[in-house]
């Protein structure tokens, strides 16, 4: 077999001179491809590491938040009024949940039918394939979590978190408030000590992979520090019943609101505050602003007659007039400036105690216009009129009390007995510890305190003892706050009854109720103050709409809080009450 052989160097590619710059032209490009990799080498490992590093962290490497417990709201008795349990919040990858699978869709409606949700709604929620990461729904139930972790459903994932549950419901939902699903303070007493009941989460670095699923974890353990507990002064039980007369007089009286507000008298804690209409706190769907008003602090009114002991006692403290002073209120009217005040009927020749027995207008008138404006301005303002009460709550506002140079005669007159000037129900309930209290003032508080509170001197001792023995007149036989009395208690208080203002004028047939009152009259424990908004039933003076509420609270409160009765006859009511004077 012959082997043919080839003669390279005949071949003209071969055998062509190649110029010299080519071969150089090639090695230098070679020799810039090496450069260029070792310069993306070193930008890489060394001057842009910390940015790799970085992004390399978010594809894989994840901070997750290791959520605080909230800390619980306690009332003064350590009943909780509000706490945190597990839940389950649902989320999903929409692209990992195969959707054409007859298993998946049969276990996607279990899932609906645990979640409470329709089908089309989940599915809809699962419908973009792009997305990676959606919430289905959150704070379920524990034991509902993990009947959907049984479902065994690829791509639906559940996290446990928090949420709030608050057992006193709506009798409370007012003092406590409520979160949101960040667990965030939203109202009330969860809103204003958010910050120390929320506590500070922790953090823990791991790596996961796109499952979400944690590999490995890196880095430290930074643990949680669990919010503090704070202990109210509210007593929950007093509040339960303060909420439930307050709902069924509402309901009786055709009423649109209301509000009721007790303070213990020698410490100025706040036992019940209650609001009416209310809502259940971790039950929030629909709510309307009208539900969710906190009225007794949010709210200002007109007090009406409950200003008159004020007034009165101004004038007692100066002097000018003693109990037994003489004021003549014929004929059921007086004239100031040009304008007529009257009262619903003449109650002829009084004493001072009777002005305030019987609520007269034109008696209160007549001894206010003996009073400077700057004193009687002084004296409201030192009650706390004006002003904002120190309470760390959202919503607290200050009422309306107009500089007295500004004042006219008449206005003068009016803010004599309650009109022309604002304020809220807790303003005027711890106004009255005035009376409760040998002269002084005492601050409000929200939250339990052990020490007895340090009062501010407004009247004498002596004109505090002279007002309660008024104020016992007015809620007994002849006064206008009969329907106050309770069994076993003696009771002091004022009723008013205040045109409703809107806008610039005074609606017709549209009227606030009121009764501000204390027990026992002697040694007084608690302070209690009722507001019924807008009653329509046919009755509206405040001491037949407003007192009974105010009885019934001062009976049960008393009795809970163990004070023995100081009276053993019953309430003593006439046939006729007197009607107070609008």
């Amino acid at each position: 077999m012959s082997t043919r052989s080839v003669n390279y160097t005949s071949s003209p590619l071969l055998a062509a001179r190649t110029p010299l710059w080519r071969s150089k032209f090639v090695v230098a490009l070679v020799a810039l491809g090496f450069l260029g990799l070792v310069g993306r080498a070193a930008y890489v490992q060394v001057i842009g590491n910390a940015f790799f590093q970085r992004q390399g962290e978010v594809r894989f490497a994840r901070t997750l938040e290791l959520p605080a417990n909230r800390g619980r709201i306690l009332d003064r008795n350590g009943l909780i009024l509000a706490s945190s349990v597990p839940a389950a919040s649902i989320w999903a990858i929409p692209e990992d949940v195969d959707q054409d699978s007859p298993d998946v869709q049969a276990k996607l409606r279990q899932l609906a039918k645990l979640l409470e949700m329709p089908l089309p709604a989940l599915k809809s929620k699962l419908a973009d394939e792009d997305k990676t990461f959606v919430w289905i729904k959150r704070q379920l139930d524990w034991d509902v979590g993990q009947q959907i972790a049984a479902l065994d459903i690829k791509g639906i994932y559940q996290r446990k978190e928090y949420k709030r549950q608050y057992p006193e419901g709506e009798s409370a939902a007012h003092v406590v408030g409520f979160t949101n699903v960040e667990d965030q303070g939203q109202e009330g007493m969860e809103l204003a000590f958010n910050k120390e009941l929320g506590g500070k989460p922790g953090s823990r670095r791991v790596i996961k992979d796109r499952m979400g699923r944690v590999v490995e974890g890196v880095g430290a353990e930074v643990p949680p520090v669990d919010g503090q507990d704070m202990q109210l002064s509210i007593d929950s039980k007093v509040q339960f019943f303060a909420y439930q007369k307050l709902r069924d007089q509402i309901a009786l009286h055709k009423a649109k609101a209301g509000s009721v507000v007790v303070i213990d008298a020698h410490t100025g804690e706040l036992l019940a505050l209650a609001n009416y209409p209310s809502y259940v706190p971790d039950k929030r769907q629909n709510l309307t602003g009208e539900q969710l008003r906190n009225r007794a602090l949010t709210d200002v009114f007109e007090p009406g007659s409950t200003m008159k002991p004020f007034t009165i006692g101004l004038a007692l403290n100066t002097g000018r007039v003693k109990p037994e002073t003489i004021v003549d209120t014929n004929p059921g009217r007086v004239t100031v400036t040009g304008s007529t005040i009257s009262d619903t009927s003449n109650h002829g020749v009084l004493t001072v105690e009777g002005v305030i027995q019987k609520s007269s207008n034109v008696g209160t008138t007549k001894i206010a216009m003996q009073l400077p404006a700057k004193e009687m301005w002084e004296t409201f303002s030192a009650a706390g009129f004006g002003q904002k009460p120190q309470l760390h709550f959202p919503g607290v506002v200050s009422g309306r009390l107009r500089p007295y140079k500004t004042w006219r005669p008449i206005e003068q007159a009016t803010m004599s007995y309650g009109y022309g000037l604002s304020a809220s129900l807790v303003q005027m309930a711890r106004s009255y510890t005035v009376f409760a209290n040998g002269g002084k003032i005492i601050p409000a508080t929200m939250l339990k305190t052990h020490e007895p509170a340090v009062g501010v001197p407004v009247f004498s001792e002596r004109t505090a003892d002279q007002v309660r023995k008024m104020l016992q007149m007015a809620a007994g036989p002849g006064g206008t706050g009969q329907k106050a009395q309770t069994v076993g208690y003696s009771v002091g208080g004022k009723s008013g009854t205040a045109r409703k203002q809107v806008g610039k004028h005074y609606a017709q047939g549209k009227y606030r109720s009121w009764f501000t009152g204390l027990a026992p009259v002697d040694n007084p424990r608690i302070i209690v103050a009722v507001m019924i908004d807008e009653p329509s039933a046919g009755v509206y003076y405040g001491g037949a709409v407003a007192g009974p509420v105010f009885g019934e609270v001062v009976q049960q409160t008393l009795r809970m809080m163990g004070v023995q009765p100081d009276m053993a006859i019953k309430p003593q009511i006439v046939a006729n009450p007197v009607e107070e004077s609008l």
